[in-house]
């Protein structure tokens, strides 16, 4: 599985419109993903106590558009990159992502393994 960090606004949006597409999609032309290793790191570096967070577990096999795995500043470490919208069948499961007390972040149960 790959995971993405949404704002529950986009989210909705994605959802009414039967494809996610975050804002930044423009600006960037792709998705932002992390591997499970990397989303922690990923969330307390760019969405430290922001609450308005759901996670996206989406299973790349289902996913239609360009799945690349790269490192676009640099760095040696690759993520996941969806180059197009993503499809709403792909997502295998929407989690509430909301920081603890400190504005750090925790794996949702279930997925902490």
């Amino acid at each position: 599985m790959i995971y993405h960090i949404a704002r529950e606004d986009d989210w909705q949006s994605g959802l009414m419109a039967e494809q996610y597409l975050p804002a930044e999609f423009a600006a960037d032309g792709f998705i932002h993903c992390s591997t499970h290793e990397q989303v922690l790191r990923v969330a307390n570096r760019f969405y430290r106590g922001q609450s308005d967070l759901v996670l996206l577990e989406i299973d790349p096999e289902r996913v239609e558009a360009e799945v690349i795995y790269e490192n676009l500043e640099g760095g040696e470490e690759r993520f996941p990159h969806l180059y197009g919208p993503l499809n709403l069948d792909a997502v295998a499961a929407v989690h509430v992502f909301t920081p603890g007390g400190n504005g750090s972040f925790q794996l949702p149960a279930g997925l902490d393994g």
